[in-house]
């Protein structure tokens, strides 16, 4: 099953390193995964995002307005897939 990443933001630093330590983790985990940016703000508010950025794991906003630690992702990712 491939997991579904979602890094919501306006482009900024802070969504890069994001979508940088997601990928990390994908890459410890040896996972099947796709990671989109989203720069919609429309689809922020559709996930209940208040501050970016926004990490959403198979449509569901796992963190919002930090940017979580590789090890951190890597957890969220396991056990997203179980």
């Amino acid at each position: 099953m491939t997991i579904a990443i979602k890094v919501l933001g306006p482009g900024c630093e802070n969504c890069d390193k994001l979508a940088h330590n997601a990928r990390e983790a994908v890459t410890l985990l040896g996972a099947d995964a796709t990671i989109e940016k989203v720069t919609d703000r429309a689809e922020f508010s559709r996930y209940g995002l208040l501050y970016t950025p926004g990490l959403v794991i198979n449509d569901k906003l796992v963190s919002g307005g930090r940017i979580p630690p590789v090890a951190e992702i890597t957890s969220m990712l396991a056990n997203s897939a179980t």
